[in-house]
């Protein structure tokens, strides 16, 4: 490989704080995974799901293919993966489906089985096998076991104060003002049922409050997230898998009829990604009526080719996912006519990553009502706006990787009424 590209390689820009910044604290961590994996084996069976992706990709000449070159090309640019070949890849997979995080303060590694994948992903024999939707549809199975795993009791093993690695420890509780939200600090686990339960934790009354809840002309944050991008004037149809990576209307919503989606043609896109230490639920940032919801199957792993080996991860693919990923899309009709329609698109960027929607078609929402919630893995998210709506963005671009998210519910945009 050449000398000169290998610095690149080694400086993925990992957002969020939902994987370690410093390649050698990335391989390390694999390699401690990969050995656990190989004592896990030699205790317990494949779960089935793990065992019929295996099987899907031993039984199909073309998955075989790639995911071994791909593999071996991660080798070959001199990455510790910790794993040479597939059987040993699904054998950490497998383990992974019982693997509850611990808290770390400055070495996160929230999102493990992304950190696995994380070269793989990005070679060039890897593209078309995390865009596989046989693989996916594989994949999607293996992730909701991990998520029926992580939703139990079992998973709560560091839901603890013990130091360093529980997440109510005094580390984990300034660095995610844990007193912003409801538990029960007197019961085991904090009353926390489970690890998802605890990832989606919610907040006291008043911890966010909605600015200026009777202003229509205020649009507030839907998540709390670090702002990513804004464009404007977008297209229906776009190359959104080039470097540019536009928007693409059509794609990004997949479930929406056609004339709906075209009212949004040379509007507005803003986009922010989540931390792993934060609140992970959605809220209304209109007042309005709910006139779609719905979830689009996708992608969990899929990296855009244009960016190159030095992809950084999905990080640098978020404009990408939102036309590829597996998502939820809500369509609200606001109240105040001159906003029209508001379009709200919650990825699953990595992990389980489940995009559960509790406000439905027809449901009157208030300005910060909530919409619903990621399950356990990196996210991001993107609000569409019709032309000629917003008149000002809070959060000015060129937007930097180490600002702290804003807050769900505090101002975002002003509108132009």
């Amino acid at each position: 490989m050449d000398a000169t590209a290998r610095p690149a390689m080694n400086t993925k820009r990992r957002l969020g704080n939902w994987m370690p910044q410093k390649e050698a604290v990335a391989a390390d961590f694999r390699l401690r995974i990969a050995a656990a994996a190989r004592e896990h084996t030699r205790c317990a069976p494949r779960a089935n799901v793990v065992r019929a992706l295996a099987e899907l990709v031993q039984g199909d000449t073309v998955l075989r293919m790639n995911l071994s070159r791909a593999i071996d090309e991660a080798r070959h640019a001199g990455f510790a993966l910790g794993y040479g070949n597939i059987d040993e890849l699904m054998n950490i997979v497998d383990y992974l489906t019982t693997y509850a995080p611990p808290f770390n303060a400055s070495v996160p590694i929230a999102t493990p089985l992304n950190l696995v994948l994380d070269w793989p992903m990005c070679m060039p024999s890897g593209y078309a096998v995390f865009r596989d939707p046989a693989f996916n549809t594989q994949l999607r199975k293996v992730l909701s076991h991990w998520c029926g795993f992580l939703s139990g009791p079992h998973s709560r093993t560091h839901l603890t104060s013990a130091e360093p690695d529980g997440w109510f420890c005094e580390a984990a509780q300034e660095k995610m003002h844990l007193d912003d939200y409801l538990c029960e600090r007197s019961l085991a686990h904090w009353g926390f049922a489970s690890w998802n339960d605890f990832f989606t934790r919610r907040l006291r009354e008043g911890a966010r409050p909605v600015d200026e809840p009777s202003n229509p002309a205020i649009i507030v944050n839907a998540c709390e997230a670090a702002p990513y991008d804004l464009r404007e004037q977008c297209q229906l149809h776009d190359c959104f898998w080039i470097k540019a990576q536009p928007y693409s209307l059509r794609e990004i919503l997949a479930g929406t009829a056609p004339d709906v989606a075209e009212r949004f043609v040379g509007g507005s896109v803003y986009q922010g990604y989540l931390s792993a230490f934060n609140y992970h639920r959605w809220h209304a940032p209109v007042a309005g009526t709910i006139r779609e919801a719905y979830n689009v199957d996708g992608t969990y792993y899929s990296e855009i080719e244009a960016e190159g080996t030095d992809a950084r991860g999905l990080n640098d693919s978020q404009g990408y996912t939102t036309a590829v990923a597996a998502r939820a899309v809500l369509v609200i009709e606001a109240d105040e006519r001159s906003l029209g329609l508001v379009a709200c698109v919650f990825v699953g960027m990595a992990e389980v990553s489940s995009c559960r929607i509790v406000a439905m078609q027809g449901q009157h929402v208030a300005k910060g009502d909530e919409l619903g919630y990621f399950q356990y893995g990196g996210s991001t998210y993107c609000l569409i706006f019709q032309p000629g709506v917003l008149r000002a963005l809070e959060p000015r671009p060129p937007y930097r990787d180490n600002v702290p998210p804003l807050k769900v519910n505090s101002r975002l945009a002003l509108a132009a009424l």
